[in-house]
């Protein structure tokens, strides 16, 4: 029988296509050490656990508010004012999803027309383009450049990929795969962008909390008072509270945009089970001091990954900003990204991605993640180590057959 045409336009994602290569060696006998995923190894903190625990006691698996449970909703408004200086309405402008992927379709499919365009910064979490093609729209890349040891986004690359179909800003900061935390001064030049374009911006802000040293988050929705009415935040738990498998997330935006999206959610989902959301409104009100623990374990494991990967010829770690992923910059190798990564995987048993799957800007790079820490994180640090500096060796004896693709 004959299928939709719209699948023809989506593909697996980096991380589940390598899975598949990754599974396929298993099953061979191969020994692998995953650097790949965004999956914190952190288990979430008691008090979340416990107050699921006391609702399902409760009786609390009934169905819920498709809205979000009012309690729910209400502690992200309070989060929203104490960290981000945002003020919500709780009733009608906040949208309990289930995870911050169903709440990026929801807000695509709300604001986007057949054929409309949505900008998207180049390198770019790969999962933001099918659902872009979902909803009708079509993703343009707005390319970045690698500067001072970081990725960076200018106007200019932004007005490059502008037309008069454009529709949306998708903007990831902390920005997954990079590692970039965008300064003030970088955001409020993004939402003049928005603002005289006239775009809609779709700010995925999952990894707040998660920063390094002098950085700090910023949400456009904050940075610049107009950009309130034309933002629709979207946020979750998994990575603050560690709380992947929970699937709850939220986004605020204007109230027409929410009712928009409301009915997105009410054709497709049921919203994340009740007393899910009672544990997820515990995360948002009660104490955040496992936060700050969390993160100070990312910044311990951020600084083995810098010195577990520095003196490589070759290759050189992007100092990650935000996020518990790296960039190592290995054009210098003059190999394609992706044949780092299946020599990496074949001939050294660790798992990266490269970074050419979250579009051109990122050729030559690969990402290194940190999510999982202890003996894991060693083992594929050494691994991975040993097996770039092979590879830059070889690079060394042998005349550059190929080039490598300079960041735009």
């Amino acid at each position: 029988m004959r299928l939709s045409g719209r699948i023809q336009n989506l593909k697996p994602t980096a991380v589940n296509s390598i899975l598949a290569e990754v599974r396929e060696l298993q099953a061979g006998g191969a020994d692998l050490v995953s650097l790949m995923r965004g999956e914190p190894d952190l288990p979430t903190p008691p008090h979340i656990v416990e107050a699921a625990g006391r609702a399902l006691s409760a009786g609390r698996t009934a169905y819920p508010d498709n809205r979000g449970e009012p309690k729910l909703r209400e502690a992200v408004a309070a989060k929203l004012v104490r960290e981000n200086g945002l003020s919500y309405d709780p009733g009608t402008e906040i949208l309990v999803t289930t995870g911050a992927t169903f709440g990026i379709y929801a807000a695509l499919a709300a604001i986007l027309d057949a054929g409309d365009e949505v900008i998207l910064p180049d390198p770019v979490y790969d999962a933001y383009l099918s659902p872009v093609r979902l909803a009708g729209g079509v993703p343009v890349a707005a390319a970045s450049a690698i500067v001072n040891g970081r990725f960076t986004l200018s106007r200019e690359a932004l007005e490059a990929a502008w037309t008069p179909r454009s529709r949306a800003l998708v903007l990831n900061t902390p920005w997954n795969p990079t590692g970039t935390v965008f300064t003030r001064a970088e955001i409020e030049s993004i939402a003049e962008f928005a603002a005289e374009r006239d775009l809609w911006v779709i700010a995925d802000e999952i990894y707040e909390a998660i920063v390094y040293g002098e950085a700090r988050h910023v949400s456009p929705a904050a940075a610049v008072p107009a950009m309130r009415g034309r933002t629709i935040l979207v946020n979750a738990l998994s990575k603050t509270y560690s709380m992947t498998g929970w699937r709850v997330g939220y986004c605020a935006a204007p109230a027409d945009a929410i009712r928009a999206m409301f009915l997105v959610l009410q054709q497709s989902s049921r919203g994340p089970a009740t007393f899910v959301q009672d544990a997820a409104a515990a995360a948002l009100a009660g104490p955040q001091e496992c936060v700050a623990e969390m993160r100070a374990e990312y910044a311990a494991r951020r600084t083995r990954v810098l010195e577990g990967l520095s003196g490589i010829p070759g290759c050189q770690v992007l100092a990650p900003e935000g996020g518990f992923f790296a960039m190592a910059d290995c054009r210098g190798l003059g190999l394609a990204s992706n044949d780092i990564r299946q020599r990496l995987l074949r001939q050294h048993g660790v798992v990266t991605v490269h970074g050419s799957a979250y579009g051109p800007a990122g050729e030559g790079t690969l990402r290194v993640s940190f999510a999982s820490g202890g003996a894991t994180l060693s083992r594929g640090l050494e691994r991975l180590a040993r097996g770039l500096k092979e590879i830059a060796q070889g690079a060394e004896a042998q005349p550059r057959t190929t080039e490598s693709t300079t960041c735009r």
